[in-house]
């Protein structure tokens, strides 16, 4: 998978611009706030129909305009396919072939990306919330059906806090109704629950190699789902639901008093070990940096194995964040194989001697040239 051409229309810094890309490896130089992430940016919206720096979208917009939009076309083994995303006043509008997307569920997935900045570094020793985007921006690219219900399940929970707050302040108390309430929850829980734990298992596999690969085979890393109840591979969607029942009647009369749910996929986390040990706790920062290269790196191959394609990959200002060995690993392991977008203020000389011809472009406050 690539995108071939890509168009901005008052996007951030960007009145009007259209670039084409190569298949293999393009780099963004500039000096610092010229625009290189902000074209980074918009890639990653154009695959998500959203950001990843800002809640907001009005951010979006250009000063002084009422719209921005984002136009590209994507490559892949299927054909081309053009995609667009605007935002104005009237909200976001997301189009696959010139045709209107009702729901965000059907255009997500058209064009895959994967992100890696230094911001990244934390998916290893940030919160479990930091953890739980991962899975689910990553794994909703590759699976439709885990991105419905992980929108479902935050409607149900949503519904589900607001009744409880409602209850904890003196409001209305139907029993039956949160019953209702509880068993939605824990349907769709139950699916999100099994979801992950495949999709972790098979990440661990891929990413073990990477991390084993980068360390020279002297560590092995491994991958723990944690969850509100014990989850052993092989389990049903049965199984898991009886777990889970049993989990929020413990909790019922705490979540009255409390007006909140106390347990659920929106609190899960995985713990990332290196030979056995909390890579977090008892890592070194090396060690860490490994840690996360092997998770993204293993995420290209686990999306490649799930899709049939690989996906693009953007590295925001990262090289500079890793050491001669990460660099040269990373650089040779999307080598020929991912078309690939690099932001730096120049390349390192790791880059220089690995990278086989690279279409750089030139940024300079929100005007971009292609080096000749």
């Amino acid at each position: 998978m690539e995108l071939s051409e890509l168009s901005l229309s008052h996007f951030r810094n960007y009145d009007q611009t259209d670039l084409h890309f190569q298949s293999g490896i393009n780099v963004f130089l500039g000096e610092n706030a010229q625009g290189k992430t902000n074209l980074l940016e918009s890639i990653y919206a154009l695959a998500l129909a959203r950001s990843h720096r800002t809640k907001t979208d009005k951010d979006l917009i250009q000063w002084g305009q009422k719209e921005a939009k984002i136009a590209g076309r994507i490559k892949n083994r299927f054909g081309q396919t053009p995609l667009s995303l605007s935002w104005s006043a009237k909200g976001k509008q997301a189009r696959v072939n010139h045709l209107d997307q009702s729901r965000l569920s059907t255009y997500i997935g058209q064009l895959n990306v994967i992100l890696f900045a230094p911001e990244d570094l934390d998916l290893v020793k940030g919160a479990p919330t930091v953890r739980r985007r991962f899975i689910d921006i990553e794994f909703g690219q590759m699976n439709k059906l885990y991105l419905q219900q992980s929108s479902q399940y935050k409607k149900i929970l949503k519904d589900r806090n607001a009744y409880l707050k409602a209850w904890a302040q003196g409001g209305q108390r139907d029993q039956i109704f949160l019953d209702v309430l509880t068993e939605q929850l824990i349907d769709v829980a139950s699916q999100i629950i099994l979801a992950r734990q495949k999709f972790l298992i098979k990440l661990e596999a891929q990413a073990n190699q990477i991390h084993q690969e980068v360390a020279s085979q002297k560590e092995v890393l491994t991958l723990h789902y944690q969850t509100a109840i014990p989850v052993e591979e092989g389990m049903q969607k049965d199984q898991v639901q009886e777990a889970l029942s049993l989990v929020f009647e413990k909790n019922a009369d705490r979540e009255k008093r409390q007006g909140t749910t106390l347990a659920g996929t929106h609190r899960d986390d995985f713990i990332i070990d290196v030979n056995q040990a909390n890579v977090a706790v008892f890592g070194s920062q090396g060690q860490q940096r490994t840690a996360a290269l092997a998770l993204k790196l293993g995420e290209i191959e686990l999306m490649h194995q799930e899709t049939g394609e690989y996906p693009v990959l953007l590295l925001d200002d990262v090289l500079s964040e890793l050491d001669a060995n990460r660099q040269t690993h990373l650089l040779m392991a999307i080598q020929d194989k991912v078309q690939t977008f690099i932001t730096a203020p120049s390349l390192t000389e790791v880059a220089r001697q690995l990278i086989k011809e690279p279409k750089i472009f030139i940024v300079k406050a929100g005007h971009v040239q292609v080096e000749e």
